[in-house]
C-alpha cells in the first residue's frame, strides 16, 4: 500500500511538474455578434441552451459561429485540453499541402515506406497504401500504443486485402503520424504551427504544450496527442467551412477539403461496425478522418455537416447550410488514462444539443 501511495505521489509530481506554458502567439479573436436578429438564433434560445449544458451536461467550454462571428459562448474558451480523436482530422487538414505538392503519394504502400513492427508486419499488410491507412481500410489489425483497439471488429490478421476492410483501428492513425513526419521532415506539430496555429492567429497555442503518448511495448508508432483550446478548435472548423480560405487567403486548397469530407466508407457499413440501424436518429458515413453526416434525424439544415469527434466530449462540427461551425469541449482529467476519473459528454447527448438547439428555429 505504501508502495502505491509513493507511486501515485510520485506520477502526480511528475504530471504537475510538466506544467502548462504560456501561449506563444497573440491572435485575433472572433468578432461576436452585436445582434442576432438574420442569425437565427434567439437570446431565449441561446439562454435556454445555457442552463441546459449548465444543469445536465460536464461541458467545459462550447462555442457557436454564425457567419464567422461568435454566437454564443460557454465555460473556459482558452483553457488547454486534450483532444483525443480531434487529432485525426486536424492532421488529415495538414496532409493537403504534401499531397498537392507530390511530396506524399497516397497510392504509396507502407512496405515500400519501410512501416513495420518488432515482430513483424504479414506480406499482405504491408501492401497497404498511404490512402487506406488515413481512411481507416488499411487492413492492418495491429495492437496501438495507445487505447483505441476495436476488439469488437478486428478480424484476424491477414485475413483480408487492405482496402476491403473498414475498422476505426488507432494504430492505422497513429501510423499516418509518422507517415506524415517522415514525409514533410517536420513534426506534426511543428506542421500544426506553421500551417494553422501561425495563419489563422491561434490565441492559446505553444508548441511546448505538445506531447505524443509512446509505448513500444505495443507499437513502433506513438499517438500525436493534441492539446488545443476551444477558440483555436473554432478557427480550425471556421477555416474548413470557408473551403480553406482565410482572411481571402488560401491556407489549405478547396479540393483537399472537398476530398477528406468526401465519403470512402458508407453509412451503411459504419452501421454494421457500430450496431446502428436505418432508424438510429444520426447516421454517419467515414472519409478522410473526419466523420460525415448522412442523416440527421431527416432534418434538410444538417445536409453536407461533418464533424471531428474525439472520446469525452470533443467535437469542431462544421454546418455549411446554416454558416456555423460548433465546437464543444470536455477537459478530460489529467488522470483519467489512470482509470482515477472517468466522465464527459457522449457522441449521442452532443448530437441531441445540436438538434434541439442549433437547427433553424421554426
Amino acid at each position: 500500500m505504501i508502495k502505491h501511495c509513493y507511486l501515485l505521489i510520485l506520477l502526480i509530481t511528475v504530471l504537475q511538474s510538466c506544467g502548462t506554458h504560456e501561449p506563444k502567439f497573440k491572435g485575433v479573436p472572433f468578432e461576436k455578434h452585436i445582434t442576432l436578429d438574420g442569425t437565427g438564433f434567439s437570446q431565449p434560445r441561446l439562454d435556454s441552451l445555457n442552463n441546459y449544458i449548465k444543469e445536465n451536461l460536464e461541458t467545459t467550454g462550447m462555442i457557436i459561429l454564425k457567419d464567422g462571428k461568435t454566437v454564443f459562448e460557454y465555460g473556459n474558451l482558452k483553457e488547454l485540453g486534450y483532444n483525443a480523436s480531434v487529432r485525426k482530422s486536424i492532421l488529415s487538414i495538414l496532409y493537403g499541402k504534401y499531397v498537392e505538392n507530390g511530396t506524399i503519394d497516397l497510392n504509396q504502400t507502407i512496405g515500400e515506406i519501410g512501416i513495420d513492427e518488432d515482430d513483424g508486419l504479414l506480406d499482405i499488410e504491408k501492401t497497404a497504401t498511404i490512402d487506406q491507412i488515413i481512411n481507416a481500410r488499411s487492413g492492418v489489425f495491429y495492437q496501438p500504443a495507445n487505447s483505441g483497439y476495436d476488439e469488437d471488429n478486428i478480424l484476424k490478421r491477414g485475413s483480408v486485402k487492405p482496402g476491403e476492410y473498414f475498422v476505426y483501428n488507432n494504430w492505422d492513425f497513429n501510423v499516418a503520424g509518422y507517415i506524415f513526419e517522415k514525409k514533410s521532415g517536420n513534426s506534426i506539430y511543428q506542421e500544426l504551427e506553421e500551417q494553422l496555429a501561425i495563419p489563422l492567429g491561434f490565441q492559446d497555442w505553444n508548441i511546448k504544450n505538445q506531447r505524443k503518448k509512446i509505448n513500444k511495448n505495443k507499437s513502433r508508432y506513438p499517438a500525436y496527442h493534441m492539446y488545443l483550446s476551444v477558440r483555436d478548435m473554432a478557427k480550425i472548423g471556421q477555416l474548413m467551412l470557408n473551403k480553406g480560405k482565410w482572411n481571402g487567403v488560401q491556407i489549405v486548397s478547396e479540393k483537399w477539403i472537398e476530398q477528406i469530407t468526401t465519403t470512402v466508407t458508407p453509412t451503411k457499413t459504419v452501421n454494421e461496425r457500430y450496431g446502428r440501424n436505418e432508424s438510429s436518429p444520426f447516421q454517419f458515413s467515414y472519409g478522410y478522418m473526419w466523420w460525415l453526416v448522412d442523416n440527421f434525424k431527416h432534418h434538410p439544415d444538417f445536409e453536407g455537416a461533418y464533424t471531428a469527434d474525439g472520446w469525452g466530449g470533443q467535437f469542431i462540427t462544421v454546418v455549411p447550410k446554416l454558416n456555423t461551425v460548433v465546437v464543444h469541449k470536455y477537459k478530460v482529467p489529467t488522470l483519467v488514462n489512470w482509470g482515477l476519473k472517468s466522465g464527459g459528454v457522449g457522441s449521442n447527448t452532443y448530437w441531441k444539443l445540436l438538434y434541439d438547439y442549433i437547427k433553424t428555429e421554426e
